[in-house]
């Protein structure tokens, strides 16, 4: 085989790249000792955090403002999230629950805004990750709230009620399906398996192209792919990339309702207290969620919403679910576009409790970042 003729200058341009990296990688460890003096400094302030999402949001969009490129704003945010997230594990090394197996959704989502550095956990269940989030047993959990498609999770939210744990964050993660199997072709599809999220969110393509098929609901995408993988005339949706895992043939892709599919996640942490950093503090962009219960009387719910509008705070979600152990009554899910761990709120709040049987803060945070999780093949 003839050699591969050199382009002029290679060498050189090679030899620089080599003193470039060399010079990344001593800044990349002085930026960690850095970090690891701020987490010795954390480890004296009460109630402080390794996980800081208005901190990291402020300097995300802090490099991507300075970025004179040719990196894009993506790749800079890309690259300094595995930063940030490394960084994070040296200070403290966190565990993050998330629905299971491994190749859900949730556990692309996690992946993509916590970075790769954390220990990912599987659960069984959604319970399972409050559970093992309000046990101390995980430091944090990813939890689905809602999708752009099918709407809102139900079990999520009840289980808010159930455990004392806390929103820290929230994000957003493109999602989608794919129609995996071991069969070649539709014709020899007669069962679906999946997530009910994922079932509703491709109603209509099942409805048109497999129309005879009965679906199954499972626990996870990932459980009804390892289904599909053993069962014969079984299809499962879920995400492409468990299709190289299991050795699935990929029927079809895309196969959501609408192209724009998004899922809204949210980071959960132990404990019954907010406590707001300075860089939230700055910023115009946080918002609060809360659980509140009414009394039984005419009216009680519009004063809720009336004190609200009263002191020009958006309500941009209000949602009611059964109140476990008392039949016809409810529980609120709210999320108003303030923070509320600020002192200035305190009054409103004090006036809220007083039109409530209760109230809680369930967190106060930035908006959340758009992620697109569809092209991810994190861990395969």
């Amino acid at each position: 085989m003839a050699d591969t003729p050199q382009i002029t200058g290679l060498s050189e341009l090679r030899r620089q790249i080599d003193e470039v990296d060399s010079q990344l990688l001593e800044l990349l460890n002085r930026r960690s000792r850095l970090s690891l003096a701020v987490g010795e400094a954390k480890a004296h302030i009460p109630g402080a955090k390794v996980f800081d999402p208005a901190r990291e949001a402020q300097l995300l969009e802090s490099l991507v403002a300075r970025n004179p490129g040719p990196l894009t704003g993506g790749h800079i945010v890309s690259i300094w999230r595995e930063i940030i997230s490394a960084s994070r594990a040296l200070q403290k090394p966190c565990t993050v629950a998330y629905l299971g197996p491994e190749g859900t959704f949730s556990f692309f989502a996690g992946v993509d805004y916590l970075g790769k550095a954390m220990t990912f956990l599987p659960c069984r269940d959604f319970d399972e990750v409050f559970r093992k989030v309000c046990t101390g047993e995980c430091d944090m959990g990813v939890v689905p709230l809602e999708n752009s498609i099918h709407g809102t999770i139900a079990q999520s939210f009840d289980l808010f009620s159930q455990y004392p744990v806390r929103i820290q964050a929230e994000f957003y993660s493109r999602i989608a399906n794919s129609l995996l199997s071991r069969e070649k072709s539709l014709e020899d599809v007669s069962v679906v398996y999946s997530h009910p999220q994922p079932l509703g969110q491709c109603s209509l393509w099942l409805r048109d192209h497999l129309p005879h098929a009965r679906l199954v609901s499972v626990e996870s995408t990932a459980a009804a792919a390892n289904l599909a993988a053993s069962t014969p005339n079984a299809a499962a949706i879920g995400h492409h990339s468990l299709s190289e895992k299991l050795e699935l043939n990929d029927l079809a892709d895309n196969i959501e309702n609408e192209s724009a599919n998004w899922t809204r996640f949210v980071l959960i942490t132990p404990g019954d207290r907010e406590v707001s950093s300075p860089a939230a503090k700055e910023r115009k962009d946080i918002k609060s969620s809360l659980l509140f219960t009414l009394s039984d009387k005419v009216g009680a719910l519009s004063a809720v919403t009336g004190l609200f509008t009263r002191h020009n705070v958006n309500m941009t979600k209000l949602e009611s679910r059964p109140l476990r152990g008392a039949c016809w009554k409810y529980m609120f899910f709210t999320d108003v576009e303030c923070d509320l761990s600020d002192p200035g709120w305190a009054a409103m709040l004090q006036e809220l409790g007083e039109q409530c049987a209760s109230v809680r803060v369930l967190g106060c945070y930035p908006e959340g970042p758009f992620l697109d999780s569809s092209t991810n093949t994190t861990g395969f």
